[in-house]
């Protein structure tokens, strides 16, 4: 697939080629919409940055104050329960479904992985797909929206690359085009109506835990600290693990499959990531439903669409075959 010169921040741009995405061939070819469509307005930029700082600075300040102290098991339940939730609302439903189409759900489990990945305050769900259906298409090459190889490969340019890839892109203004990108989700009216309620999303993610703290200890400290630890500082947390897939696992680790770029698999990141962070795998093969195909290669998401499958609430699932893995790679060992 050829690329058209792209210039980092250039509005307006369109690919100079008429061939099908490889990775969404039933999405009409892209032959004159423009990769970026605008360019965010100083009140979005502001949200945004509000999203991404807030919740870290408070974490950076408040945590160490009240460690040992400030927090009970019933905050760290809520943690890890609404981190668990929302971290799989983007691996399973952003992710692998919506964005890939590693399988199909029905209506309930797609409102409910599209509500679930919202309330991890990583952006609304179509936006989300099309940052990263445009990432695929132009993995760790001029076009990516956050390769750390943009810059270089002088320690100096990697520091800079890393920055960039984990969140740095995160503040620049260009916007992906969703009319090329994602003109399946934006058909959608149900993921419409989702997208559009973002911000309630996000509110119930760090309003909840506060108000289930303070009804349990029928105190405002309660609520306090289930405000900053389930709320703020989960989010925080969660923020930091999907942007390391983005920056680590495009720099370090094993790359076992073949791929046209520098993604690898990182095993300290696998839980935490639920699955994410074999990323080679993902990258050897996008619309794989299972990232972790080799012995001893944890996938929670991968365990949670085979469940959902059982139940009914998800067919056409794309599992890797034996013999796929192979063609990727003949070192492979698939687990059984």
């Amino acid at each position: 697939m050829s690329h058209g010169v792209w210039r980092m921040g250039e509005v307006g741009v369109s690919m100079t080629t008429s061939d099908v995405d490889p990775y969404f061939p039933d999405v009409p070819a892209p032959t004159v919409k423009p990769i970026i469509s605008h360019q965010a307005g100083r009140p979005e930029l502001w949200t945004i940055r509000i999203f991404l700082v807030v919740p870290f600075l408070v974490s950076a300040v408040v945590i160490p104050w009240t460690w040992g102290w400030g927090f009970g098991w019933t905050d760290l339940t809520m943690a890890a329960v609404l981190y668990v939730v929302s971290m799989l609302g983007v691996t399973v439903g952003y992710h692998r479904l919506f964005t890939h189409r590693a399988f199909r759900a029905s209506r309930g489990l797609r409102i409910a992985l599209a509500v679930a990945g919202g309330m991890a305050a990583q952006g609304s769900v179509i936006p989300w797909a099309a940052d990263h259906r445009r990432h695929h298409a132009f993995s760790d090459q001029v076009g990516d929206p956050h390769s750390p190889w943009l810059f270089g490969t002088s320690p100096v340019a990697l520091v800079k690359g890393f920055w960039h890839a984990h969140m740095g892109w995160l503040f620049g203004r260009d916007r992906t085009n969703i009319d090329r990108y994602a003109p399946d989700l934006a058909a959608d009216r149900d993921l419409l109506a989702v997208d559009r309620l973002f911000f309630l999303w996000v509110s119930l993610s760090v309003l909840l835990p506060a108000a289930v703290g303070g009804l349990l200890s029928h105190s405002w400290r309660g609520a306090l600290t289930g405000f900053i630890w389930a709320g703020l500082g989960r989010i925080a947390f969660q923020h930091h693990v999907t942007w390391s897939v983005n920056s680590i696992c495009h720099m370090v680790g094993s790359r076992p499959f073949s791929s046209r770029d520098r993604s690898a698999n990182f095993w300290p990141l696998a839980l935490l990531s639920m699955g994410e962070s074999w990323h080679n795998m993902h990258h050897a093969d996008p619309s794989s439903a299972r990232h972790g195909v080799l012995r001893g290669q944890v996938d929670i998401s991968a365990r949670l669409i085979w469940l959902c499958e059982r139940l009914g609430w998800a067919h056409d699932v794309r599992w890797p075959s034996e013999g796929r893995l192979h063609r990727l790679s003949r070192r492979a060992k698939p687990v059984v």
